[in-house]
């Protein structure tokens, strides 16, 4: 029989203890009534970039999904499987979100493997190149205008380019676009620096980001 790993269940244990306890009515409050989040956050799955957290968040509060690089797919119907699809048309639709961030981060490795191919081990399936292939026209675009800069500078840059890249996905979806035509719905972006905690919202009037 697998067993979980001792520092999972001590982990649990002192979730329990810590935060479950004294919060026992509010989760009894979720299990009863459900959930209503009023944000939807599109979040990469670094282990160092979460987003309840970052925004110090209760659970019932906001609806996460988290991917490789928090890429937003175009809208399209072929295929049978679609993830970040379903998340978004759940909140939006069944949840009636207000708000849907997309929030990229500094040092993200799926950026990285997007930018350099080598970057990445990959098996002969080639799910990462796959996934990451949604940004090679984002990736031509800023190896254009950052010639002559570091690699972690065109890193960073992709890193925000690959979040106008999701937001402008996000309007494919006919349900998202008509929703943020009659004002019920606002896409934002933004792009957490892990090592000193600066969060840079995109300013999409401007094209621009500015720190909070």
């Amino acid at each position: 029989m697998s067993q979980l790993p001792d520092h999972l269940s001590d982990r649990f244990r002192r979730f329990k203890f810590r935060h479950f306890a004294p919060n026992q009515d509010h989760y009894e409050e979720l299990a009863t009534y459900g959930q209503s989040p009023d944000t939807m956050v599109i979040s990469c799955c670094d282990s160092r970039v979460d987003p309840e957290v970052i925004f110090n968040a209760m659970p019932g509060e906001l609806f996460v999904v988290r991917n490789v690089a928090n890429l937003v797919p175009p809208y399209e119907t072929g295929g049978r499987y679609h993830g970040v699809s379903t998340a978004i048309e759940f909140a939006v639709m069944n949840l009636r979100v207000k708000h849907l961030l997309v929030m990229g981060h500094s040092g993200c490795g799926g950026i990285k493997a997007a930018l350099n191919k080598s970057a990445a081990i990959e098996t002969e399936a080639q799910f990462i190149s796959r996934w990451m292939s949604m940004l090679d026209e984002a990736r031509l675009t800023v190896l254009a205008a950052h010639q002559l800069t570091s690699e972690s500078e065109r890193v960073t840059a992709l890193e925000r380019e690959g979040v106008k890249n999701s937001i402008k996905n996000l309007r494919s979806f006919p349900f998202v676009k008509d929703l943020e035509d009659k004002g019920r719905l606002s896409l934002h972006g933004a792009h957490f620096d892990i090592a000193s905690g600066t969060l840079a919202v995109f300013n999409q009037a401007t094209g621009k980001y500015y720190d909070v």
